[in-house]
C-alpha cells in the first residue's frame, strides 16, 4: 500500500525486508564451504547436498550466485495458501501467519521463484491473500474506539501499513475525549464568574 508522504511515518517495506533478511532458512548448496563467521553468527559449514540453515540475506546472496537451492517454508506452498485464504474470506479474525510472511515471500520469489513449486500460483495465492487481510484491516480501522484495539494475528508489514493511520485516528478520540472536560470547566467557570 502506498502512502503519501505526510503519513510516512512507519518503517519502509525495503526496511522491513532488510529485517526479515535476519530469518534463517534451509538451503541445498552447491558448493562447499567452511563455517564462516559474521557480525550476526557464524554459519555453516556447506556441504552438498546436505541442507544448512542460513540467513535469508546470506541465501539471496549465494542464490543470485547459483551457488545454492533455497528451501522453501513449509508455508510457501499453494496448499498452505489456499487454506488460509479460505480462512480469511470466511472467519472474522485474522489467519495465523508468519510474522514476516509478505518480506520473506517477496525475498524468496524475488530471486527464486524456480525453487519454489507453482510460482505464480503462489504469487497470485499471495496476493488474495494480502488483499483480503488489507479489507479486514480497513474494516476494522472504521470500527476503532478508545477503548480497546486487538489485532491478532496481524503481521509486521500489516501492522507498518496501519500505523500511520492508527495513530491519528488515536490523537483524534483523545482530543475528542478532552472535549467534553474543556467545555464542562468552561461552562463551570462561566457559572462562577456569574455569581
Amino acid at each position: 500500500m502506498a502512502l503519501p508522504q505526510p503519513l510516512r511515518v512507519s518503517i519502509t517495506p525495503t526496511e522491513l525486508e532488510l529485517i526479515a533478511s535476519e530469518q534463517l532458512v534451509d538451503v541445498v548448496p552447491l558448493i562447499t564451504m567452511e563455517k564462516t563467521a559474521f557480525i550476526s553468527g557464524a554459519y555453516g559449514p556447506l556441504r552438498p547436498p546436505n541442507k544448512c540453515r542460513i540467513p535469508l540475506w546470506m541465501a539471496v546472496n549465494l542464490k543470485l550466485k547459483k551457488k545454492c537451492h533455497i528451501v522453501p517454508p513449509d508455508w510457501l506452498t499453494v496448499e498452505f495458501l489456499q487454506d488460509r485464504l479460505s480462512e480469511e474470506t470466511s472467519e472474522p479474525e485474522f489467519s495465523r501467519l508468519p510474522f514476516r510472511f509478505a518480506e520473506i515471500a517477496r525475498a524468496i520469489l524475488d530471486v527464486a521463484s524456480d525453487d519454489v513449486q507453482n510460482a505464480e500460483k503462489v504469487r497470485s495465492l499471495l496476493k488474495d491473500l494480502r488483499e483480503a487481510r488489507q479489507s479486514k484491516s480497513r474494516d476494522g480501522l472504521s470500527q476503532i474506539d478508545n477503548s480497546e484495539l486487538s489485532l491478532p494475528n496481524l503481521c509486521l508489514m500489516e501492522i507498518n501499513e496501519i500505523r500511520p493511520y492508527f495513530v491519528k485516528a488515536m490523537n483524534v478520540f483523545t482530543q475528542l475525549k478532552g472535549q467534553p472536560e474543556a467545555i464542562n470547566k468552561d461552562a463551570a467557570h462561566e457559572d462562577d464568574n456569574d455569581a
